[in-house]
């Protein structure tokens, strides 16, 4: 998984950096571990956002965070801090011995090129084994060039009301269960 911080769009549809959160951090670290995720990246290119990110991680990992909680530790493990989607893939690629599939997120509405992955096909799609990085907008979501560029854009969330902004960690946790679930 991938909590994208750049680049992602804000309210008036500007391409920013957006900052981490401490509790996006914890809560996807949480779901990813409980759904079995491998690694949960966090990207910023921001140097002071890696170096908060860091000492986060670390208090719960290494620090007396981890003496303290140490299914917090477990889950803090997931975690993966890098500057870019590039030097993310590359880790993966590292690891799998394979390129992972790139899959983005996106609940608004945009000039769509492509057909959005169904949940139950991205579900059989991961029974194959392909490494695959399911990646989450901050702030106002992913640009539409990171949409673009991805190898998959998957279903948005969708409710019966019409107000439509979840918070990442919620849409991860809801997205997780959709696609992990048994």
């Amino acid at each position: 998984m991938g909590l994208i911080h750049y680049p992602v769009l804000n309210k008036r549809g500007e391409k920013i950096a957006s900052a981490v959160t401490n509790l996006d951090l914890h809560d996807i670290a949480r779901a990813a571990k409980t759904y079995g995720v491998r690694g949960f990246y966090v990207i910023t290119p921001l140097e002071d956002q890696l170096e908060l990110t860091q000492k986060i991680v670390d208090h719960w990992t290494k620090g007396p965070g981890a003496d303290y909680n140490p299914s917090r530790k477990t889950a803090m493990d997931l975690i993966h801090i890098k500057e870019s989607l590039e030097a993310a893939l590359a880790d993966i690629l590292q690891q799998e011995d394979s390129q992972p599939l790139t899959i983005a997120t996106c609940a608004r509405s945009y000039k769509e090129t492509k057909a959005r992955l169904r949940f139950k096909d991205l579900k059989t799609m991961l029974k194959t084994g392909q490494p695959m990085m399911l990646n989450f907008g901050t702030a106002w979501g992913l640009t539409e060039q990171f949409l673009e560029e991805s190898d998959y854009l998957v279903e948005a969330l969708q409710s019966d009301c019409e107000y439509n902004h979840l918070s990442v960690r919620s849409a991860a946790a809801i997205m997780l269960d959709r696609v992990l679930a048994f």
